[in-house]
């Protein structure tokens, strides 16, 4: 428990601002889990989709200052090798 007023404040200021953060946290994660799911099932042209809600999703938390920009750049990154590892598996075996 704070002694301080500001300190007080902080807390409250911190909660709020957590609070705040936790939509776009778990929106970005959603729409990862689900991009990888797809991914995961071989459907390229649904993954596509995804992927791209999911990279619009990691601008935007990253854009906001929720995440850290290079955090967002790390997980997109992941995300599209992922998906041209589908798409290269795809194309190879036609």
């Amino acid at each position: 428990m704070p002694n301080i007023k500001s300190a007080a404040k902080r807390v409250d200021v911190s909660e709020r601002r957590r609070q705040r953060n936790r939509v776009y946290i778990s929106a970005a994660r959603t729409r990862i889990r689900r991009a990888e799911k797809l991914i995961q099932q071989g459907d390229a042209d649904n993954a596509a989709l995804a992927v791209g809600d999911a990279i619009s999703t990691l601008d935007k938390a990253s854009n906001k200052g929720v995440i850290h920009p290079n955090n967002a750049a790390r997980r997109k990154s992941r995300l599209r090798q992922k998906f041209n590892n589908l798409v290269n598996a795809g194309a190879a075996s036609s």
